[in-house]
């Protein structure tokens, strides 16, 4: 029977009409991200099964993913090797001999009831020997029931990414009834001329090949995403990504901005009050900021560095030119800590400059908040830093003409629209500001296309002068008295230490070594002679920044904190970074926490006290911290070890979520999508073309919600 979705837009239709659904199914579903057909049908298999040739388990030969089926004669828990590892263990017999199945990880109550004693079950995975016999080791199961194996056997088998409650024989059922029901509205989307170009599948017989892949195709290239129909969907996702991007951009160019005239006099004496020398990339980086600033376009560009590279100082003279034009500038930062230590920047440099700055986040209150929004009002305040409390309803600017978003991946889109918004001109005479936004995090090449794809981007890829290499040294428990007789040393040079924890308090799920207990230990063995601190996030902001003024002025000698010092702290004279259990925490982190020391002149290090037992991803992002100090080549490397999705946090960036692509492994099809994108806004910019508004269609339902597109809807 037909439904109000169906008749409307047969792929919108809500996934709990599809044959085998219902509403408790569509809710597991929805965790996934799956709310219509279409979302069902773009589910891409994380790998594939070669089911084509069933083997018997007499013929089973270790090292090679083999499938076989059987009847399972035992299932119960066993204990393995001397020290009596508790394991689940399945023995499955086909008639011709007797294999298990071993499992390290599992729920009891669930197994017990998944597989009994005479199911018939089909085991796929690499055997392997053990005492003479063979066995699996977390293989791949389906429960067969009656009529299941002309499905699940003789051919290649999808295995779909899954949710609690949910299972591989369900998925693929019901992606089975969405395609027999709704295969026939699966249209192509670009003009044939286009498709040929870019050598590009129909879409129809990518899904298809997707799902029911056909027993003469390579299951490895499948899984790998190697083939035309892997090409194509990778393609279109990466073309609708910077098609958006391409758009924004666009809108961007056209709208009026500033064109602020150079003051030359008083950005040479600003520079020259400054107690160092601008680096060559600082120079360069200015030169391209101020040519910007120059055109009548509004700015909006990338300014990459890593952690103490100087991008504070290049944001504030970029900001003095707003200022000694007239206009207004404000610099928003993503945490209290982070937008202090830029206000105290800037206070250290700016003090004799001759305008109003002041420092406006949620701990400020009362008369001395009103006193702020006010002068912003009235434009008796020329700089404003903060948080989010910038963005607040009741904040307004007299003649905001300058910003910079820090650290912006931890916004997003809408919240970089917020504090433009605070500079919409209000009349025709005034342009919309300029944006500068700034990152710590080095991006790699393939996350800036896409993150700030609408963004030009400038880098500082050089540290002051004078600086050091850090020495980054991995220790383990036993090397523990040598960690606190190096501590003690640059202890008693005058240097200061930080001691950084992944937990605050103990759990009883994990034995890591937490920072309450152990601000607690250090201070046994270091006090009196040094002082001891505890920092962490769940402080009140009052206390956070006594502990830190109190460690910045040298009054604490030995801080022990959580990674809330990841960013923002700068503490020049701070020569060791200690950072426990080093194999919890991501590449990016520990290389934002090693960037905490070697801000001076003086040698500083870095050590990785780590666990003996490591995972070989664990392992991995430790040797690239041992090997360099590059925060670019460290950023490609963690993107190639944990993906985009969790790199940057990239649902929170406002971009639609990737079903297929893979930015560390597709990024010569990104390369070649963007090109195509940026390509057909520049001859059609409104999408407005008879062969483009299949396109058009498809853009404006992609991006729904996360950017404003009314300009071609």
């Amino acid at each position: 029977m037909a439904n109000k979705f169906t008749e409307r837009a047969p792929l919108a239709t809500p996934v709990q009409y599809v044959k085998g659904v219902g509403p408790v199914l569509a809710g597991k579903l929805l965790k996934m991200g799956i709310l219509t057909v279409g979302d069902l049908l773009a589910v891409t298999p994380i790998r594939y099964l070669d089911r084509r040739n069933l083997i018997k388990i007499s013929e089973l030969t270790p090292g090679k993913d083999r499938t076989i089926a059987g009847e399972i004669v035992r299932s119960n828990i066993a204990f393995m090797g001397r020290r009596k590892k508790r394991i689940y263990e399945l023995v499955v017999d086909d008639g011709t001999g007797k294999v298990s199945a071993k499992f390290f990880h599992f729920r009891q109550s669930y197994f017990e009831d998944r597989y009994r004693v005479g199911s018939r079950i089909l085991l796929s995975g690499e055997a392997s020997a053990f005492s003479q016999r063979l066995q699996f080791i977390h293989p791949e199961t389906e429960i067969l029931g009656e009529g299941d194996d002309a499905a699940s056997i003789g051919r290649i088998i999808p295995v779909y990414p899954l949710t609690e409650g949910l299972y591989q024989k369900t998925m693929r059922k019901i992606i089975r009834n969405a395609w027999d029901r709704f295969n026939g509205h699966i249209k192509p989307i670009f003009p044939e001329k286009f498709t040929e170009k870019f050598n590009l599948a129909d879409p129809w017989k990518c899904l298809q090949e997707m799902h029911f892949p056909s027993n003469d195709l390579d299951p490895e290239l499948l899984t790998i995403g190697r083939s035309i129909a892997h090409r194509t969907l990778i393609f279109d996702e990466f073309f609708f990504l910077e098609l958006g991007l391409a758009l924004r951009r666009k809108n961007h160019s056209v709208k009026p901005g500033i064109a602020f005239p150079r003051n030359d006099e008083i950005h040479s004496k600003f520079i020259s009050s400054l107690p160092f020398e601008l680096t060559a990339a600082q120079k360069r980086v200015t030169d391209e900021i101020f040519n910007d600033m120059s055109s009548p376009r509004p700015m909006n560009r990338l300014l990459q560095g890593d952690v103490g590279s100087g991008k504070t100082v290049v944001a504030l003279i970029a900001a003095l030119r707003a200022i000694s034009a007239g206009y207004q500038a404000a610099i928003m930062a993503p945490t209290e800590i982070l937008a202090e230590q830029h206000f105290l920047t800037i206070d250290r440099f700016a003090k004799n400059g001759g305008f109003n700055y002041a420092l406006l986040t949620s701990s400020v209150k009362g008369f001395e908040r009103e006193k702020i929004i006010a002068g912003l009002a009235d434009g008796s305040i020329s700089l404003a830093v903060g948080t989010h409390a910038l963005i607040q309803e009741g904040v307004k600017f007299q003649k905001l003409g300058f910003i910079t978003v820090d650290e912006q991946h931890r916004f997003g889109v809408m919240q970089r629209a917020e504090i433009r918004d605070k500079g919409s001109p209000e009349n025709a005479d005034r342009g919309w500001p300029d944006i500068l936004i700034m990152t710590a995090t080095p991006i790699p090449r393939t996350l800036a296309m896409t993150l700030y794809g609408d963004l030009d981007v400038s880098v500082i890829d050089e540290l002051p002068k004078g600086r050091k290499p850090i020495v980054t040294r991995l220790y383990e428990e036993h090397n523990r008295k040598k960690l606190y007789d190096g501590m003690l040393h640059e202890l008693k040079s005058g240097r200061q230490v930080y001691v950084v924890y992944p937990l605050i308090e103990e759990s009883e799920k994990v034995d890591l070594k937490n920072a309450t207990d152990m601000s607690k230990e250090i201070a046994r063995i270091f006090e009196p002679q040094f002082k001891v601190e505890l920092l962490h996030g769940r402080m009140a902001g009052e206390r956070k920044e006594e502990i830190m003024r109190a460690f910045k002025e040298n009054r604490v000698h030995i801080l022990v904190a959580t990674s809330v010092v990841e960013v923002g702290v700068d503490v020049p004279n701070a020569s060791v970074m200690v950072i426990e259990h080093a194999e919890r925490f991501g590449l990016s982190q520990l290389h934002q926490l090693r960037g905490r020391v070697g801000r001076s002149e003086h040698q500083s290090y870095c050590i990785l006290m780590t666990n003996y037992r490591r995972t070989e991803e664990s392992g991995t992002r430790l040797a690239v911290m041992l090997e360099t100090t590059d925060g670019f080549k460290i950023a490609e490397e963690d993107l190639a070890i944990r993906g985009p999705g969790e790199f940057l946090g990239t649902r929170q960036s406002g971009l639609p979520p990737f079903r297929i692509a893979n930015l560390a492994r597709d990024v010569g099809i990104l390369s070649q999508a963007r090109q195509a994108a940026f390509d057909l806004i520049a001859a059609d910019p409104k999408l407005s073309a008879a062969e483009n508004l299949r396109i058009k269609e498809v853009l404006l339902s992609r991006w729904a919600g996360r950017m404003n597109l009314a300009d071609i809807s």
